[in-house]
């Protein structure tokens, strides 16, 4: 069920005592349109700069999305943890060397303002190279929050 906390709660009132629920605060996610959108010119970028369009994805989660930082020891291979990430430094803690990572999130992970961030962004750098984006009334329409 989503709804309000006061929805919610007069729902859970009416529910059998025995019963277990759990609530959780609802976040909405990337629509399949602006995802469907955003790999389209992603596509058309690629083509344009010649490059793969991993390489571009890439490129747009760097400039455009959301990253963290962490440290793993430098024995430790970070691609079966991490799909996206880069290596930014390495440093000694207690005698062992770590190494520093900077790591993305994947659009498929991305809440809808998240996503508008990352697809005004290749929007920007599409119509840089000259690619013809949509008008901005149905560019708008995805970018409801």
């Amino acid at each position: 069920m989503i709804g309000t906390s006061q929805e919610i709660g007069k729902w859970l009132w009416e529910q059998d005592r025995e019963k277990i629920f759990e609530i959780k605060e609802f976040k909405s996610h990337r629509t399949l349109s602006q995802n469907a959108y955003v790999w389209k010119l992603i596509n058309e970028i690629a083509n344009k700069v010649n490059k793969s369009k991993e390489e571009v994805y890439l490129q747009m989660l760097k400039d455009y999305g959301q990253s963290e930082m962490v440290s793993i020891l430098s024995t430790v291979n970070p691609s079966g943890y991490f799909k996206y990430y880069e290596e930014i430094g390495t440093g000694i803690v207690n005698g062992k060397e770590f190494t520093h990572y900077r790591i993305y999130k994947g659009s498929s992970e991305f809440t809808t303002l998240e996503m508008k961030y990352l697809l005004d962004g290749v929007i920007q750098e599409a119509e840089q190279l000259g690619i013809p984006t949509l008008t901005e009334e149905q560019i708008e329409r995805m970018r409801v929050v």
